[in-house]
């Protein structure tokens, strides 16, 4: 009998501190930042990006910065106009000649606007 209650009380307290612990953790929060987007728009002008990971910057929305979100959804249309999942996989390039000129006037923008906050962030 002093065994099963000293095996209840230790299943016991193990399941009370599970259910402790998830109680108080809080749900994880990714943040994309405006680097995040520039080291993917990068990688994909060099041809080093899969599908996956531009899916997964871009698909998932910015809801903490209304211009990160601007460029984050004019990423998704140059995607869906001028988009070639396929040919990533033959080691050829997300998107075509005319979505890459894009996607570079786009992460020139972004650049632009990153340089111009740098002085202000600083002070």
């Amino acid at each position: 009998m002093l065994l099963f209650l000293l095996v209840f009380a230790v299943c016991l307290s193990i399941l009370v501190g599970t259910v402790a612990m998830l109680m108080l953790s809080r749900t994880p929060r990714y943040r994309t930042e405006p680097e995040h987007l520039l080291t993917l728009f990068d990688k994909t002008l060099d041809k080093r990006v899969s599908v996956a990971e531009w899916h997964t910057l871009v698909d998932y929305p910015i809801r903490h910065d209304a211009y990160l979100e601007s460029i984050r959804r004019r990423a998704q249309h140059v995607m869906e106009e001028h988009g070639r999942p396929w040919q990533v996989a033959q080691g050829g390039c997300l998107l075509s000649r005319a979505g890459r000129d894009e996607l570079e006037a786009l992460r020139d923008h972004l650049r632009a606007r990153l340089a111009l906050r740098e002085p202000e962030l600083k002070a």
